[in-house]
Protein backbone atom coordinates (compact mmCIF):
# COMPACT_ATOMS: atom_id res chain seq x y z
CA UNK A 1 0.00 0.00 0.00
CA UNK A 2 3.19 2.55 0.94
CA UNK A 3 4.67 1.52 -2.84
CA UNK A 4 1.36 2.38 -4.63
CA UNK A 5 1.02 5.86 -2.32
CA UNK A 6 4.08 6.71 -3.53
CA UNK A 7 3.33 6.87 -7.02
CA UNK A 8 3.26 10.17 -8.42
CA UNK A 9 -0.06 9.63 -10.84
CA UNK A 10 -2.16 8.05 -7.58
CA UNK A 11 -1.19 11.00 -5.40
CA UNK A 12 -2.64 13.44 -8.16
CA UNK A 13 -5.83 11.31 -8.40
CA UNK A 14 -5.98 11.52 -4.72
CA UNK A 15 -5.27 15.08 -4.50
CA UNK A 16 -8.29 15.85 -7.36
CA UNK A 17 -10.84 14.09 -5.60
CA UNK A 18 -9.72 16.00 -2.10
CA UNK A 19 -9.95 19.01 -4.53
CA UNK A 20 -13.56 18.38 -5.64
CA UNK A 21 -14.66 17.34 -1.68
CA UNK A 22 -12.78 20.68 0.02
CA UNK A 23 -14.41 22.53 -3.06
CA UNK A 24 -17.92 21.27 -2.57
CA UNK A 25 -17.96 21.58 1.12
CA UNK A 26 -15.70 24.51 1.69
CA UNK A 27 -16.22 26.69 -1.39
CA UNK A 28 -14.15 30.04 0.60
CA UNK A 29 -11.58 27.85 1.50
CA UNK A 30 -11.34 26.12 -2.07
CA UNK A 31 -11.32 29.33 -3.79
CA UNK A 32 -8.04 30.47 -1.70
CA UNK A 33 -6.35 27.34 -2.81
CA UNK A 34 -6.03 28.54 -6.31
CA UNK A 35 -2.80 29.71 -5.13
CA UNK A 36 -0.70 26.33 -4.76
CA UNK A 37 -1.96 25.81 -8.50
CA UNK A 38 -0.20 29.32 -8.95
CA UNK A 39 2.53 28.14 -7.34
CA UNK A 40 2.85 25.43 -9.34
CA UNK A 41 2.55 26.92 -12.81
CA UNK A 42 4.51 29.74 -11.89
CA UNK A 43 7.56 27.06 -11.23
CA UNK A 44 7.03 25.07 -14.17
CA UNK A 45 6.96 28.47 -16.39
CA UNK A 46 10.40 29.20 -14.63
CA UNK A 47 12.46 26.16 -16.45
CA UNK A 48 10.16 25.99 -19.30
CA UNK A 49 12.34 28.35 -21.75
CA UNK A 50 15.79 27.07 -20.61
CA UNK A 51 14.54 23.32 -20.90
CA UNK A 52 12.59 24.09 -24.50
CA UNK A 53 16.23 26.19 -25.33
CA UNK A 54 18.55 23.62 -24.69
CA UNK A 55 16.76 20.38 -25.52
CA UNK A 56 15.88 22.11 -29.05
CA UNK A 57 20.03 23.09 -29.34
CA UNK A 58 21.29 19.61 -28.21
CA UNK A 59 19.20 17.82 -30.53
CA UNK A 60 19.50 19.47 -33.62
CA UNK A 61 23.47 20.31 -32.93
CA UNK A 62 23.89 16.48 -32.32
CA UNK A 63 21.66 16.21 -35.43
CA UNK A 64 24.16 18.20 -37.19
CA UNK A 65 22.84 17.47 -40.64
CA UNK A 66 21.19 21.07 -41.95
CA UNK A 67 18.82 19.58 -44.62
CA UNK A 68 17.51 17.11 -41.97
CA UNK A 69 16.75 19.79 -39.74
CA UNK A 70 14.87 21.86 -42.78
CA UNK A 71 13.29 18.48 -43.26
CA UNK A 72 11.38 18.07 -39.80
CA UNK A 73 10.70 21.48 -39.62
CA UNK A 74 9.04 21.47 -42.49
CA UNK A 75 7.14 18.14 -42.37
CA UNK A 76 6.06 18.73 -38.43
CA UNK A 77 4.63 22.26 -39.63
CA UNK A 78 2.98 21.04 -42.38
CA UNK A 79 1.55 18.20 -39.94
CA UNK A 80 0.47 20.43 -37.22
CA UNK A 81 -1.74 22.70 -40.13
CA UNK A 82 -3.41 20.10 -41.16
CA UNK A 83 -4.66 18.32 -37.48
CA UNK A 84 -5.40 21.95 -36.37
CA UNK A 85 -7.68 22.68 -39.99
CA UNK A 86 -9.02 19.22 -39.54
CA UNK A 87 -9.80 20.26 -35.82
CA UNK A 88 -11.02 23.43 -36.92
CA UNK A 89 -13.76 21.80 -39.84
CA UNK A 90 -14.90 19.37 -36.74
CA UNK A 91 -15.95 21.87 -34.51
CA UNK A 92 -17.92 23.92 -37.28
CA UNK A 93 -19.46 19.90 -38.30
CA UNK A 94 -20.76 19.09 -34.56
CA UNK A 95 -22.09 22.65 -33.90
CA UNK A 96 -23.93 22.33 -36.70
CA UNK A 97 -25.01 18.47 -35.93
CA UNK A 98 -26.18 19.32 -32.23
CA UNK A 99 -26.93 23.01 -32.46
CA UNK A 100 -26.08 23.24 -28.18
CA UNK A 101 -26.57 27.47 -28.56
CA UNK A 102 -30.26 27.11 -30.15
CA UNK A 103 -33.05 28.18 -27.57
CA UNK A 104 -29.99 29.35 -25.55
CA UNK A 105 -31.31 32.37 -22.55
CA UNK A 106 -28.95 35.22 -23.47
CA UNK A 107 -30.01 37.46 -20.69
CA UNK A 108 -27.32 35.43 -18.53
CA UNK A 109 -25.21 37.65 -20.71
CA UNK A 110 -25.79 40.73 -18.45
CA UNK A 111 -24.20 38.58 -15.80
CA UNK A 112 -20.30 38.53 -16.93
CA UNK A 113 -20.73 41.63 -19.05
CA UNK A 114 -17.87 43.50 -17.07
CA UNK A 115 -15.75 40.47 -16.66
CA UNK A 116 -16.82 40.21 -20.81
CA UNK A 117 -15.69 43.87 -20.88
CA UNK A 118 -11.99 43.22 -19.27
CA UNK A 119 -11.19 40.61 -21.60
CA UNK A 120 -12.78 42.57 -24.65
CA UNK A 121 -10.15 45.04 -24.04
CA UNK A 122 -6.98 42.85 -22.96
CA UNK A 123 -8.14 41.67 -26.56
CA UNK A 124 -8.54 44.59 -28.46
CA UNK A 125 -5.31 45.83 -27.35
CA UNK A 126 -2.88 42.97 -27.78
CA UNK A 127 -1.81 42.93 -31.58
CA UNK A 128 -3.44 39.49 -33.74
CA UNK A 129 -2.89 40.40 -37.56
CA UNK A 130 -0.49 38.88 -39.71
CA UNK A 131 1.97 41.31 -39.90
CA UNK A 132 2.03 41.15 -36.00
CA UNK A 133 2.58 37.79 -35.42
CA UNK A 134 5.21 37.38 -37.49
CA UNK A 135 7.32 39.98 -35.56
CA UNK A 136 5.89 38.52 -32.88
CA UNK A 137 7.92 35.38 -33.04
CA UNK A 138 11.01 37.79 -33.16
CA UNK A 139 12.59 38.24 -29.37
CA UNK A 140 13.41 42.12 -29.02
CA UNK A 141 16.41 40.15 -27.13
CA UNK A 142 18.14 36.59 -26.66
CA UNK A 143 18.27 37.20 -22.95
CA UNK A 144 14.58 38.43 -23.42
CA UNK A 145 12.98 35.31 -24.81
CA UNK A 146 13.79 33.03 -22.07
CA UNK A 147 13.14 35.70 -19.53
CA UNK A 148 9.50 36.33 -20.46
CA UNK A 149 8.98 32.46 -21.34
CA UNK A 150 6.90 33.44 -24.63
CA UNK A 151 7.23 29.74 -26.65
CA UNK A 152 7.52 31.27 -30.38
CA UNK A 153 10.64 33.38 -29.50
CA UNK A 154 11.99 31.00 -27.72
CA UNK A 155 11.95 28.56 -30.94
CA UNK A 156 13.52 30.91 -33.24
CA UNK A 157 16.37 32.10 -30.59
CA UNK A 158 16.81 28.18 -30.07
CA UNK A 159 16.72 26.99 -33.43
CA UNK A 160 19.58 29.96 -34.88
CA UNK A 161 21.67 28.88 -31.94
CA UNK A 162 21.57 25.36 -32.74
CA UNK A 163 21.86 26.15 -36.73
CA UNK A 164 25.25 28.17 -35.58
CA UNK A 165 26.69 25.92 -33.31
CA UNK A 166 26.26 22.48 -35.69
CA UNK A 167 27.71 24.69 -38.31
CA UNK A 168 30.87 24.55 -36.00
CA UNK A 169 31.54 21.17 -35.96
CA UNK A 170 33.98 20.28 -33.54
CA UNK A 171 34.97 23.28 -32.47
CA UNK A 172 31.08 23.54 -30.75
CA UNK A 173 31.66 20.13 -28.89
CA UNK A 174 32.72 21.94 -26.05
CA UNK A 175 29.56 23.97 -25.70
CA UNK A 176 27.57 20.98 -26.64
CA UNK A 177 29.17 19.15 -24.07
CA UNK A 178 28.22 21.96 -21.21
CA UNK A 179 24.97 22.46 -22.41
CA UNK A 180 24.40 18.54 -21.90
CA UNK A 181 25.05 18.80 -18.12
CA UNK A 182 23.56 22.20 -18.05
CA UNK A 183 20.41 20.54 -18.97
CA UNK A 184 20.63 17.49 -16.83
CA UNK A 185 20.71 20.05 -13.88
CA UNK A 186 17.21 21.83 -15.61
CA UNK A 187 15.73 18.40 -15.59
CA UNK A 188 16.59 17.58 -12.36
CA UNK A 189 14.80 20.71 -10.99
CA UNK A 190 11.83 19.48 -12.92
CA UNK A 191 11.25 16.69 -11.32
CA UNK A 192 11.93 18.42 -7.97
CA UNK A 193 9.12 20.37 -8.82
CA UNK A 194 7.13 17.36 -9.87
CA UNK A 195 7.24 16.06 -6.48
CA UNK A 196 4.42 19.68 -6.05
CA UNK A 197 2.22 18.65 -8.36
CA UNK A 198 -0.60 16.62 -6.45
CA UNK A 199 -0.72 19.80 -4.05
CA UNK A 200 -1.12 22.04 -7.21
CA UNK A 201 -3.80 19.60 -9.01
CA UNK A 202 -5.65 19.50 -5.54
CA UNK A 203 -5.66 22.86 -5.50
CA UNK A 204 -6.55 23.78 -8.71
CA UNK A 205 -9.96 21.64 -8.90
CA UNK A 206 -10.90 22.60 -5.27
CA UNK A 207 -10.71 26.65 -6.60
CA UNK A 208 -12.56 25.51 -9.83
CA UNK A 209 -15.47 23.99 -7.81
CA UNK A 210 -15.62 26.30 -5.03
CA UNK A 211 -15.81 29.01 -7.09
CA UNK A 212 -18.51 28.21 -9.87
CA UNK A 213 -19.91 25.14 -7.96
CA UNK A 214 -21.25 21.55 -9.41
CA UNK A 215 -24.36 23.51 -10.67
CA UNK A 216 -22.08 25.61 -13.25
CA UNK A 217 -21.85 22.10 -15.01
CA UNK A 218 -25.85 22.16 -15.44
CA UNK A 219 -26.59 25.33 -16.41
CA UNK A 220 -25.07 24.95 -19.51
CA UNK A 221 -24.39 21.25 -19.97
CA UNK A 222 -25.85 20.62 -23.49
CA UNK A 223 -22.39 23.09 -24.60
CA UNK A 224 -20.19 21.29 -22.14
CA UNK A 225 -21.13 17.94 -22.90
CA UNK A 226 -20.68 18.83 -26.90
CA UNK A 227 -17.05 19.88 -26.21
CA UNK A 228 -16.52 16.93 -24.45
CA UNK A 229 -17.62 14.16 -26.74
CA UNK A 230 -16.33 16.02 -29.88
CA UNK A 231 -12.60 16.53 -27.78
CA UNK A 232 -12.86 12.52 -27.18
CA UNK A 233 -14.37 12.05 -30.67
CA UNK A 234 -10.96 13.55 -32.18
CA UNK A 235 -8.66 11.91 -29.87
CA UNK A 236 -10.26 8.26 -30.51
CA UNK A 237 -10.91 8.63 -34.39
CA UNK A 238 -8.36 11.16 -36.00
CA UNK A 239 -5.82 10.73 -33.94
CA UNK A 240 -6.65 7.10 -33.23
CA UNK A 241 -6.30 6.41 -36.89
CA UNK A 242 -3.13 8.19 -37.25
CA UNK A 243 -1.77 6.48 -35.03
CA UNK A 244 -3.02 3.16 -36.35
CA UNK A 245 -1.38 4.68 -39.99
CA UNK A 246 1.70 4.81 -38.34
CA UNK A 247 1.54 1.75 -36.34
CA UNK A 248 1.21 2.49 -32.62
CA UNK A 249 -1.68 2.29 -30.40
CA UNK A 250 -3.20 5.71 -29.26
CA UNK A 251 -4.20 4.04 -26.05
CA UNK A 252 -0.75 2.49 -25.18
CA UNK A 253 0.31 6.05 -25.85
CA UNK A 254 -2.51 7.59 -23.47
CA UNK A 255 -1.33 5.45 -20.84
CA UNK A 256 2.22 5.75 -21.20
CA UNK A 257 1.35 9.68 -20.62
CA UNK A 258 -1.38 9.08 -17.43
CA UNK A 259 0.24 11.32 -15.13
CA UNK A 260 0.22 14.17 -17.69
CA UNK A 261 -3.05 13.62 -19.09
CA UNK A 262 -4.25 13.90 -14.46
CA UNK A 263 -1.84 17.02 -14.07
CA UNK A 264 -3.70 18.42 -16.84
CA UNK A 265 -6.98 17.48 -15.96
CA UNK A 266 -6.04 18.89 -12.39
CA UNK A 267 -4.49 22.70 -13.62
CA UNK A 268 -6.29 22.82 -16.43
CA UNK A 269 -2.91 24.00 -17.86
CA UNK A 270 -0.93 22.03 -20.87
CA UNK A 271 2.45 23.94 -19.90
CA UNK A 272 2.09 22.41 -16.66
CA UNK A 273 3.15 19.17 -18.21
CA UNK A 274 5.47 20.39 -20.76
CA UNK A 275 8.82 18.96 -19.45
CA UNK A 276 7.47 16.11 -18.44
CA UNK A 277 5.48 14.96 -20.93
CA UNK A 278 9.37 15.28 -23.09
CA UNK A 279 10.94 13.13 -20.76
CA UNK A 280 8.17 10.40 -21.28
CA UNK A 281 8.61 10.89 -25.64
CA UNK A 282 11.53 10.06 -24.89
CA UNK A 283 11.02 7.14 -22.99
CA UNK A 284 8.65 6.00 -25.04
CA UNK A 285 10.98 5.72 -27.93
CA UNK A 286 11.04 8.95 -29.82
CA UNK A 287 14.73 10.31 -30.52
CA UNK A 288 16.20 13.53 -28.49
CA UNK A 289 16.41 15.94 -31.49
CA UNK A 290 12.77 14.68 -32.76
CA UNK A 291 11.17 15.48 -29.12
CA UNK A 292 13.13 18.49 -28.66
CA UNK A 293 11.74 19.94 -31.74
CA UNK A 294 8.21 18.60 -32.44
CA UNK A 295 6.80 18.85 -28.45
CA UNK A 296 7.83 22.87 -27.87
CA UNK A 297 6.96 23.33 -31.49
CA UNK A 298 3.73 21.50 -31.24
CA UNK A 299 2.63 23.63 -28.22
CA UNK A 300 2.65 26.86 -30.46
CA UNK A 301 1.14 25.44 -33.81
CA UNK A 302 -0.30 22.37 -32.91
CA UNK A 303 -3.27 23.43 -30.91
CA UNK A 304 -5.87 21.12 -31.16
CA UNK A 305 -8.06 21.27 -28.31
CA UNK A 306 -8.21 25.31 -28.73
CA UNK A 307 -9.46 24.95 -32.35
CA UNK A 308 -11.87 22.39 -31.77
CA UNK A 309 -13.01 24.88 -28.71
CA UNK A 310 -12.44 28.07 -30.93
CA UNK A 311 -15.06 26.77 -33.78
CA UNK A 312 -17.53 25.27 -30.92
CA UNK A 313 -17.88 28.54 -28.91
CA UNK A 314 -18.02 31.07 -31.89
CA UNK A 315 -20.55 28.94 -33.31
CA UNK A 316 -22.67 28.50 -29.99
CA UNK A 317 -22.87 32.24 -29.29
CA UNK A 318 -24.09 33.13 -33.02
CA UNK A 319 -26.81 30.06 -32.32
CA UNK A 320 -27.60 31.61 -28.99
CA UNK A 321 -28.30 34.66 -30.42
CA UNK A 322 -30.59 33.63 -33.60
CA UNK A 323 -27.42 34.16 -35.71
CA UNK A 324 -27.29 32.80 -39.03
CA UNK A 325 -23.71 32.68 -40.43
CA UNK A 326 -23.08 31.81 -44.16
CA UNK A 327 -20.62 29.74 -45.58
CA UNK A 328 -18.89 32.73 -46.73
CA UNK A 329 -18.41 33.95 -42.72
CA UNK A 330 -17.61 30.55 -41.87
CA UNK A 331 -14.42 30.49 -44.22
CA UNK A 332 -13.52 33.79 -43.09
CA UNK A 333 -14.00 32.50 -39.11
CA UNK A 334 -11.66 29.60 -40.02
CA UNK A 335 -9.23 31.42 -41.72
CA UNK A 336 -8.72 34.03 -38.98
CA UNK A 337 -8.84 30.87 -36.64
CA UNK A 338 -5.95 29.53 -38.14
CA UNK A 339 -3.67 32.67 -37.35
CA UNK A 340 -4.99 33.58 -33.62
CA UNK A 341 -5.67 29.85 -33.07
CA UNK A 342 -1.06 29.26 -32.80
CA UNK A 343 0.46 29.96 -29.70
CA UNK A 344 -2.10 30.31 -27.76
CA UNK A 345 -1.83 27.01 -25.81
CA UNK A 346 -0.21 28.00 -23.05
CA UNK A 347 -1.46 28.50 -19.49
CA UNK A 348 -5.47 28.28 -18.57
CA UNK A 349 -7.68 31.12 -19.88
CA UNK A 350 -5.87 32.10 -22.92
CA UNK A 351 -8.13 30.60 -25.13
CA UNK A 352 -10.96 32.98 -23.90
CA UNK A 353 -8.99 35.77 -24.76
CA UNK A 354 -7.49 34.37 -28.09
CA UNK A 355 -11.22 33.56 -29.01
CA UNK A 356 -12.11 37.95 -28.26
CA UNK A 357 -9.68 38.55 -29.99
CA UNK A 358 -10.97 36.67 -33.03
CA UNK A 359 -14.22 37.92 -32.80
CA UNK A 360 -12.32 41.38 -32.34
CA UNK A 361 -10.82 41.09 -35.50
CA UNK A 362 -13.31 38.96 -37.69
CA UNK A 363 -14.07 41.89 -40.32
CA UNK A 364 -17.77 42.95 -40.01
CA UNK A 365 -18.55 40.05 -37.83
CA UNK A 366 -21.84 39.44 -36.75
CA UNK A 367 -21.31 37.57 -33.03
CA UNK A 368 -21.60 39.68 -30.25
CA UNK A 369 -18.24 39.38 -28.22
CA UNK A 370 -20.61 40.15 -25.52
CA UNK A 371 -22.34 36.46 -26.09
CA UNK A 372 -18.85 35.19 -24.59
CA UNK A 373 -20.31 35.77 -21.12
CA UNK A 374 -22.58 32.86 -21.67
CA UNK A 375 -19.48 30.67 -21.66
CA UNK A 376 -17.66 32.39 -18.42
CA UNK A 377 -18.94 29.76 -15.89
CA UNK A 378 -17.99 26.51 -17.89
CA UNK A 379 -14.60 27.75 -19.15
CA UNK A 380 -13.02 26.67 -16.69
CA UNK A 381 -14.30 22.99 -17.22
CA UNK A 382 -13.48 23.43 -21.22
CA UNK A 383 -10.34 24.48 -20.20
CA UNK A 384 -9.55 20.91 -19.09
CA UNK A 385 -10.68 19.39 -21.68
CA UNK A 386 -8.70 21.74 -24.46
CA UNK A 387 -5.51 21.08 -22.24
CA UNK A 388 -6.13 17.53 -22.71
CA UNK A 389 -6.72 17.18 -26.34
CA UNK A 390 -2.98 19.75 -27.20
CA UNK A 391 -1.47 17.45 -25.00
CA UNK A 392 -2.37 14.12 -26.30
CA UNK A 393 -2.44 15.79 -29.92
CA UNK A 394 1.47 16.95 -29.78
CA UNK A 395 1.96 13.41 -27.98
CA UNK A 396 0.62 11.57 -30.65
CA UNK A 397 2.33 14.41 -33.39
CA UNK A 398 6.12 13.46 -31.83
CA UNK A 399 5.48 9.77 -32.42
CA UNK A 400 4.79 10.19 -36.13
CA UNK A 401 6.90 12.64 -36.48
CA UNK A 402 9.55 10.06 -34.96
CA UNK A 403 8.59 6.95 -37.26
CA UNK A 404 8.69 8.78 -40.72
CA UNK A 405 11.84 9.91 -39.92
CA UNK A 406 12.89 6.44 -38.51
CA UNK A 407 13.72 7.94 -35.56
CA UNK A 408 11.49 5.75 -33.02
CA UNK A 409 12.72 2.87 -31.14
CA UNK A 410 10.07 1.29 -29.37
CA UNK A 411 12.27 -1.49 -27.60
CA UNK A 412 15.18 0.02 -26.54
CA UNK A 413 16.61 -0.22 -23.42
CA UNK A 414 16.83 2.25 -20.55
CA UNK A 415 18.74 2.39 -17.00
CA UNK A 416 17.24 1.57 -13.73
CA UNK A 417 16.99 5.31 -13.11
CA UNK A 418 14.94 6.07 -16.12
CA UNK A 419 12.78 2.86 -15.73
CA UNK A 420 12.17 4.41 -12.41
CA UNK A 421 10.75 7.65 -13.73
CA UNK A 422 8.47 6.15 -16.04
CA UNK A 423 6.67 4.20 -13.48
CA UNK A 424 6.19 7.33 -11.04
Amino acid sequence: MKNILKNLTVQVVIAIFAGILIGYLFPDFGVQLKILADIFIKMIKMVIGPVIFLTIVLGFANMGDMKKIGKIGTKSLLYFEIMTTIALVIGVAVMFLIKPGAGMDTSQASKGAADVVKITKTASETPHGFTDFILGIIPDSAVGALAQGHMLPILFFAMLFAVALASLGEQGRPVITFFEKINDVFFKIVGIIMNFSPFAAGGAMAYTIGKFGLGSLFSLGKMLGSVYITMFLFIVIVLGSVAKMYGFSIFNLIKHIKQEILLVLGTSSSESALPSLMKKMESYGCSKPIVGFVVPTGYAFNPDGQCIYYTMASLFIAQAYGIDLSIWQIVVLLGVLMLTSKGSAGVSGSAFVTLAATLVSLPGSPIPVEGMALLLGVDRFMSEARAITNLIGNAVATVVISKSEKQFNHLKEYSAEEKASMTQ
